[in-house]
């Protein structure tokens, strides 16, 4: 989406503050809390390619409307079409893949198309955010808005096309009928996290790691705190980037690692971040894409364990409900930083965040 970059300027150019900035950023974040694991049901009892599409269309109505028709209760709309369109796509796809690779006998293969997806989605985030300048300069706000809703129209009629493994059918008569199969399939997802220890801790891990890498969002301010301009602080976060696509692009081969060996890399992503935030900006940043890109291969792992574990039909419930986690995680890490930053320098607060890595690096140390 070329408009990343972008947005907050476009509300800021539109008279919204930053405390008003923040209130659409809250209000996206609880559209997806509050959605994510029903909509993880919704996904269990009907047709997973068809939500993707819905995602993407929605996603592609609130970045239209953003740049079409710019205002302050058009950008809170968005914002809530953008929300639903995240939980709505939040742990559909991979119960998708997973599902169709069980069909063909073929989940080892899960790890390695998942980190060579992710990785994808990161190498597109750094072409977009590349044609933002460009875009921008021909034709303001509106161009890279309307190819960012190009974008995800392409993206649901290709989820369209996405095979789907059978699954059993049931009879919906009514309205009623169908609400009581999405609340079985809720309670099923539910269930099966709280009586299964081993899936109950692939989902805590995941919501944990994945919650804490909220922590990117700092970047750009962190490399500022070391004296980066706007053009030098993008050249190091496309470093970071591209350590982030090639990591993840390797997932498969640590996917079948025992808990001794991932945890001694998480552990040795997390020295690396923390001490590379604390460098001066050349070798800190090669640190900091280091590590970073090693989170994200081993996000792509314990992603992977929670598929593995599940065994039920609730697939997509118990992938959201790690999804709620980190949601929860995530919002957290914004607000300690907002706190701590009263007394702390970002990097320092960065540092002392990467702390409870090395604490998830121990617990699956020992599993």
């Amino acid at each position: 989406m070329p408009l990343y970059p972008l947005y907050a300027l476009l509300f800021a150019d539109h008279g919204l503050s930053e405390a008003g900035i923040s209130a659409l950023f809250a209000l996206w974040s609880v559209t997806t809390l509050v959605l994510e694991v029903p909509s993880g049901a919704w996904a269990d009892v009907s047709s997973r390619p068809r939500m993707l599409a819905i995602s993407g269309v929605l996603s592609a109505a609130a970045f239209a409307l953003w740049v079409l028709v710019p205002s302050t209760p058009v950008f809170a709309l968005g914002f809530v079409l953008w929300g639903v369109a995240g939980a709505l796509s939040s742990g559909t796809l991979e119960a998708l893949a997973y599902d169709a690779l069980a069909g063909w006998e073929a989940t080892e293969r899960y790890p390695t198309l998942m980190g060579r997806a992710r990785a994808g989605y990161l190498a597109a985030t750094l072409g977009a955010t590349a044609l933002a300048a460009p875009l921008v300069t021909v034709g303001g706000y509106v161009l890279p808005g309307l190819v960012g809703a190009g974008a995800s129209l392409a993206g649901a009629a290709l989820a369209l096309t996405l095979p789907e493994q059978s699954r059993p059918r049931r009879s919906r008569t009514s309205p009623r009928a169908a609400a009581a199969e999405w609340w079985a399939m809720l309670r099923q997802g539910v269930g099966e996290v709280s009586r299964t220890a081993l899936l109950r801790r692939a989902v805590i891990v995941t919501a944990l790691l994945t919650g804490l890498m909220a922590l990117d969002e700092y970047l750009p301010l962190l490399a500022a705190a070391h004296g980066a301009t706007p053009a030098v602080a993008a050249l190091a976060l496309a470093g970071v980037g591209v350590a982030e696509s090639a990591c993840a692009a390797l997932a498969g081969r640590v996917a079948r690692a025992r808990g001794p060996v991932l945890g001694g890399l998480l552990a040795v992503a997390a020295v690396a971040v923390g001490a590379g935030v604390l460098l001066p900006l050349g070798p800190g940043f090669a640190l900091v894409a280091a590590g970073w890109g090693v989170l994200q291969m081993l996000l792509v792992v314990v992603e992977t364990r929670v598929q593995d574990a599940v065994e039920g039909d609730a697939r997509a419930t118990v992938t959201s409900m790690a999804g709620l986690g980190s949601e929860t995680i995530a919002l957290g890490v914004l607000a300690a930083v907002a706190a701590g930053s009263v007394w702390f320098a970002l990097p320092v607060l960065f540092a002392a965040l990467t702390v409870p890595l090395l604490v998830i690096a121990v617990l699956v140390g020992r599993q």
